[in-house]
């Protein structure tokens, strides 16, 4: 058929030819631009998914494997539009990890076994980096929330990214990782839908940074797979008190290769060594009113008072021919492998004691990619790990408008780079010669490739083959038996948050019949007693019986509860002392210096900055008033004597409130001398606050003569490393 038959063509006149401005004669002027848009407008409603050019699809869940499970194919059409379109969605900012922060440090493995269980790794991986406990490996870490821009608040509920950059001798080896040691989706085809979920809705462009709304909770509800992340997501793992307090995760199982070619599967986990601890649901939506640079503000001002935050790192191993010890594929990205059945293995520690000098040129231009590995470490075929090596590099790609990301200071290895790339946007390097092919023989066929002797990298020759296909491996079916693995592993403490995070989440979506799927398909067959409590808080009438998939057993692993990761000293810790004018001196003085030697930060808040006097005349500074902070910023709080002091603080508000509100909150409280009369001020429920002497009663120290303060400040340290004492009573706090 001829162009001219058509009956719709297009009107390719110009605006010149007509004498108009891009309107027919006789068309409302001011409806001119609305009809441009219709144009433009889809509306996918009743049409079947295709991609962007055209083509219909019969499956999107799955990448097109070699075998199932297999490697992801390169000539996935569908799969490689999807994720590219997806990772050049945001310019400049990260389409997910946009809010985050950074420190240099170092990594240096484990020699004496009295530091770990080092017992020479070169048995495990011929990495480099693993083998010289005498050498110092230069990190630079970035911690992130995932899906808040970069103006949100650091103190939403979220995962949080915790991204390593290793510049070893070898290269650079980059563990991109979590906070959590699981993932939403088992294929990365999933990942532009996972995030164009979660993101603010696209008509309003609302919330930020949160998962609590429709468009989230119907992509969950309707992908039984995500419902293990999901409960790590509504527990306390979602807050973490500090960067410096959680764990991090390398989420995918690895492969470890020895100098013989041996391999065995292998996953990484960071322990902070100053304890695993969070913040309450409370605290964190103050803090991002009050201090929304919370977490970041933190890392920064540990550092610089030399608090190094310090994380051991440690592996599962699991050998080949164990694999199927497991009633699970160690593939799949939404299971952990219980550390009661592999236990983490440290080999080493890094240490993070450098802040950076430009927050631009570091912590927004590092660029990480699971791609980037050295000898002795490789990959496998779980299919969220393949898609992400082709897409990490395809998002710096777009971020940086080129391919020389790698060019970038924060970016480039320390080992010396020698390859035939010589070109591209903001090339830095100057590369010398007339060769840049190979082979050649104009140069001696310089650069040429390192033999694995030389520490040449080569992939491990695993052995592929089956049909090309879009199918998920059976052994990846199971979405049920590890959610309630990790439900029945929390204290009950941690069960009631989620319980409440539950009610926050999907109280605020308003579609009845996602809030319905969410607890009868997804947290019923997870837990009876949590879906029936779910349900009591969003007006979803609680399931009669369990779950027709409710997994049969009773598991727990007792790894995955917080409070099995505490630490043994307050060092970090941030203790407020709060006083008016006519504090005891001695009160004040000793215990801020004797808390400081501890490595504890002390900062004194009264209602004004500046210097207070005490009862005695000499006076101390005020670092803060109540306008500027609150009890939400710190770890404990310290009430001293003086009868003035006391009156005053006893008539005003803001001091009342600071110290009922750290009660509110299960943190340590302390209290001496007549200190003690302020707690009785704001009616501290069922604490035992006698004029006997030292006493220690869910967390509330008290001292009615004040005279032994080593005494006092072992007994309130001990609460301090406690972090929280949940079994204070519940109280309600004006707001």
């Amino acid at each position: 058929m001829s162009e001219d038959t058509h009956e719709n063509d297009v009107d390719t006149t110009s605006d010149e030819d007509t004498g108009t401005s891009g309107r027919h004669d006789g068309e409302p002027e001011d409806n001119s631009k609305q009809e441009q848009l219709d144009e433009v407008r889809e509306d996918p409603n009743g049409e079947y998914l295709t991609t962007d050019h055209g083509t219909r699809l019969e499956h999107t869940d799955d990448s097109l494997t070699a075998g199932t499970p297999g490697p992801t194919l390169m000539e996935d059409f569908h799969f490689r539009e999807k994720m590219t379109q997806f990772d050049h969605e945001r310019i400049p900012e990260r389409v997910v990890h946009a809010r985050g922060t950074g420190a240099h440090g170092y990594f240096q493995p484990y020699e004496d076994p009295d530091l770990g269980d080092y017992d020479d790794i070169s048995d495990l991986t011929k990495a480099s980096l693993f083998q010289d406990p005498d050498q110092r490996i230069p990190v630079f870490v970035r911690f992130s929330t995932v899906v808040g821009f970069r103006g949100s608040a650091d103190t939403v509920r979220d995962v949080r990214g915790f991204a390593t950059k290793f510049y070893t001798e070898a290269g650079n080896w980059d563990l991109v990782g979590n906070n959590m040691p699981i993932f939403f989706i088992q294929d990365a085809i999933k990942f532009p839908d996972l995030v164009h979920a979660i993101k603010p809705e696209p008509d309003d462009e609302m919330p930020q940074a949160s998962a609590a709304h429709d468009t989230f909770w119907d992509f969950a509800s309707l992908t039984p797979e995500s419902t293990h992340m999901l409960l790590w997501v509504l527990s306390d793992r979602a807050l973490p008190r500090a960067y410096r307090m959680m764990e991090g995760f390398g989420v995918h199982t690895f492969r470890f290769v020895d100098a013989d070619g041996g391999t065995r599967l292998v996953k990484f986990h960071w322990k902070p060594l100053q304890g695993t601890h969070q913040l309450v649901w409370d605290e964190t939506q103050k803090l991002a009113g009050k201090n929304p640079d919370f977490n970041r503000e933190d890392l920064y001002e540990v550092i610089e008072n030399g608090n190094y935050p310090e994380y051991e790192l440690g592996v599962q191993i699991v050998e080949e021919d164990e694999t199927d010890d497991f009633d699970f594929d160690l593939l799949d990205p939404t299971k952990i492998i219980p550390e009661e059945d592999v236990p983490v293995r440290p080999i080493g520690k890094m240490v993070l004691n450098e802040t950076p000098d430009n927050f631009f040129a570091e912590v927004e231009q590092v660029a990480f990619h699971p791609g980037n590995v050295v000898p002795g470490i490789d990959f496998t075929d779980d299919p969220l790990l393949q898609g992400r090596l082709f897409s990490y590099q395809d998002t710096q790609l777009n971020r940086f408008n080129g391919a020389n990301w790698d060019e970038v200071p924060i970016n480039r290895p320390l080992a010396a780079r020698h390859n035939n790339q010589r070109d591209g946007f903001m090339r830095q390097e100057i590369n010398k010669g007339r060769v840049a092919y190979s082979p050649n023989s104009l140069e001696d066929d310089y650069p040429r490739e390192a033999p694995e002797a030389e520490g040449g990298y080569v992939h491990v020759p695993a052995s592929v083959e089956g049909p090309k296909t879009r199918t998920r491996s059976d052994s990846f079916d199971d979405h049920f038996s590890q959610a309630r693995l990790f439900w029945n592993s929390l204290s009950e403490v941690e069960q009631d948050h989620v319980v409440s995070a539950t009610h926050f989440e999907l109280g605020k979506v308003d579609d009845q019949a996602v809030k319905e799927r969410v607890v009868y398909e997804l947290l019923n067959n997870v837990d009876h007693d949590l879906a029936v409590r779910a349900a009591e808080g969003i007006d979803v009438d609680p399931p009669s019986q369990p779950g027709d998939q409710l997994p049969a057993h009773d598991d727990e692993s007792p790894a995955l509860r917080m409070d099995a990761r505490g630490s043994d000293s307050i060092a970090s810790r941030k203790v407020a002392i709060v006083l008016q004018a006519g504090f005891t001196a001695d009160h004040v003085t000793e215990l801020r210096d004797r808390l400081v030697e501890r490595d504890a930060r002390v900062s004194i808040v009264s209602s004004t900055q500046g210097p207070t006097e005490g009862a005695d005349g000499n006076e101390v500074s005020a670092d803060e008033n109540h306008e500027t902070t609150g009890s939400i910023m710190f770890d404990a709080v310290l009430v001293p004597g003086g009868r003035d002091n006391v009156d005053a603080l006893a008539a005003h508000g803001d001091a009342k409130h600071f110290v009922m509100e750290a009660f509110k909150h299960k943190k340590p409280i302390g209290a001496l001398g007549e200190g003690i009369e302020l707690l009785r001020a704001v009616d501290l429920p069922d604490i035992d606050l006698s004029d006997a002497g030292l006493e220690s009663d869910a967390g509330v120290v008290t001292d009615a003569h004040g005279d032994d303060l080593d005494a006092f400040l072992d007994a309130f340290a001990d609460e301090i490393m406690e972090h929280r004492h949940w079994d204070r009573a519940d109280v309600s706090v004006p707001a």
